[in-house]
């Protein structure tokens, strides 16, 4: 007689390994999407602002139709730094779509059109800079008189300036639907969405104040400023979650 001895069964080598969680998934999504619009956060202060600050030193002068003539290549690069920040904002409007389409279709829809409001008055505003360019050569053509080159030249300055106001009224506007989202979700720590909506508030505000004659606008999109650069680099650094963060958790 044979003795048989039983012990544990072999374990199959041919089982299926199981696939990765999706909270693992969801979490090197959102890695990656951070990469992605976090630099772009950051990306939009560096184009708008560059540009910005070369435009100025253009036309913050007495005599404008001048100044313009002899610094044209700095005008011209300095706008089309301010353009190129049309698909800085566009790609994180963009890229952000996905994520937030899934927790609030309107707040996303929302957020991604005032994207595309806002970036469509900058471009405008932009390209009325641009066209101080031939305004400038024109006194010197003799088909305009220096006096008439200098008050359309204010008004093109001026018309970038109104542009960019009520741009960044739409862009405030939009962010704060963002925000919400954002803090309802905890796809980000509620502190840093919380510290959005106040900051897009009072952005509003400093723009809405801006159009009507109150120059208040530069103290009072200090705090977004600040939160886009915060968010920004927590994006990059920590990323988004891609699903909302489970209560109690």
């Amino acid at each position: 007689m044979t003795a048989t001895t039983s012990g544990p069964p072999l374990p199959d080598q041919h089982a299926a390994v199981p696939p990765p969680s999706a909270a693992g998934c969801a979490s090197d999504t959102g890695r990656t999407y951070g990469r992605l619009i976090g630099p772009l956060f950051l990306a939009g202060f560096v184009t708008y602002g560059v540009g910005f600050a070369q435009v100025s030193s253009v036309v913050d002068t007495p005599d404008l139709v001048t100044s313009v003539s002899a610094h044209q290549a700095t005008l011209v690069l300095g706008a089309c730094l301010m353009l190129l920040n049309t698909a800085v904002d566009i790609g994180k409007a963009v890229l952000f779509f996905p994520i937030l389409e899934k927790h609030g279709k309107r707040a996303a829809l929302t957020y991604l059109s005032a994207m595309v409001f806002e970036v469509a008055l900058l471009a405008v505003g932009a390209l009325c800079l641009l066209s101080l360019i031939p305004l400038s050569e024109q006194p010197d053509a003799g088909q305009v008189s220096a006096e008439l080159a200098r008050s359309l030249g204010s008004l093109a300055v001026d018309s970038n300036t109104m542009a960019y106001q009520i741009g960044q009224a739409g862009l405030a506007f939009g962010a704060f639907f963002l925000c919400v989202l954002l803090y309802r979700t905890r796809l980000v720590p509620r502190f840093l969405a919380a510290w959005g909506v106040v900051g897009y508030v009072v952005h509003f505000t400093g723009a809405v104040a801006e159009i009507f004659g109150s120059h208040v606008s530069l103290v009072l999109l200090i705090p977004g400023a600040l939160f886009e650069l915060t968010f920004g680099v927590w994006l990059l650094v920590k990323g988004v979650r891609t699903e909302p963060h489970a209560q109690g958790a």
